[in-house]
């Protein structure tokens, strides 16, 4: 069953809509602003492949799990088939809706060995309303898999090998981020972002005036004759926007 946590105040649907009408580097920029203690956290790090970049960002509410796939479980199949449906109980009730699977592979330098995420998992977590996965594990069944759901992994291997699931609801680490149940992610190709929920409807605001004052001097970048006076003119009127 979901952990027990302190009721969730999710944002208006409309913020989270707005959230994903932008990348995720121009949500780092705006948190960069709002929130400066952030500037290096709270973000992932290292690489993880995309496997659909066409998609749209996705914004969701963190489920966290850990998984293994290099040795069997030791159990006998009803127990291993009863801590699977909890695990899809968690994912189905273990909080707001829209979600995204946060899952962490504890194998290790053999992260990856066997794929969790394929064509049946995807299906059945969009179904329960999850937008899409972060993992440092790996993904299969790329042509099969369910459409608009995102997956950013470590890799892409053949085999499901002996996966299973670990743990749920609890802390995770995932490409150098650390992600919390309940947590606002935004993702996209090119990572994933936890947004503090005090932030969050700061963002849109924020993430216009920045792209104002970019917008200023990509046109200056552009123009002929540009130099480095012209760069300066072009800071400076940019620091101007508010």
């Amino acid at each position: 069953m979901p952990p027990s946590k302190a009721p969730i105040d999710p944002p208006p649907k409309e913020l989270l809509e707005q959230l994903a009408m932008l990348d995720t580097p121009t949500i780092c920029n705006a948190l960069e602003l709002i929130a400066p203690e952030r500037r290096a956290t709270g973000f992932t790090t290292e690489g993880l492949t995309c496997l659909y970049p066409s998609l749209a960002p996705m914004v969701g509410y963190a489920r966290t799990a850990t998984m293994r796939s290099i040795h069997p479980l030791r159990l006998a199949p009803e127990e291993i088939s009863k801590r699977t449906m909890a695990y899809y109980e968690y994912i189905a009730e273990g909080g707001p809706r829209p979600s995204i699977c946060i899952i962490q592979d504890l194998d290790g330098a053999r992260a990856g060995f066997g794929a969790f995420w394929g064509e049946v998992n995807s299906h059945i977590h969009l179904g329960l309303g999850c937008r899409g996965v972060v993992t440092d594990g790996s993904v299969r069944d790329v042509d099969g898999n369910a459409e608009r759901f995102q997956m950013l992994c470590r890799m892409v291997v053949p085999s499901h090998a002996h996966y299973h699931i670990v743990s749920f609801g609890e802390a995770v680490s995932v490409a150098g981020a650390s992600f919390d149940h309940g947590d606002l992610v935004h993702a996209d190709r090119h990572g994933a972002v936890v947004i503090p929920a005090q932030h969050a409807a700061a963002i849109p605001a924020v993430a216009e005036t920045l792209s104002r004052r970019e917008a200023v001097i990509i046109a200056a970048s552009k123009a002929p004759g540009f130099d480095i006076a012209s760069l300066r003119r072009a800071i400076g009127s940019a620091r101007e926007i508010h």
